[in-house]
């Protein structure tokens, strides 16, 4: 029974870990630029 109590205790800290990990690191998006670039039609 202490064991299966441990592994919890051990799988809820991992969790949280990589739940704050994914807080960090999930969110790299990159910044949005506007470009604009003139287009010659050929007609």
């Amino acid at each position: 029974m202490g064991r299966l109590i441990k592994f919890l205790l051990f799988l809820i800290i991992l969790c949280v870990i990589v739940l704050i990990g994914y807080a960090y690191l999930g969110d790299l998006s990159s910044p949005n630029m506007e470009i604009t670039q003139p287009v010659t039609i050929n007609e």
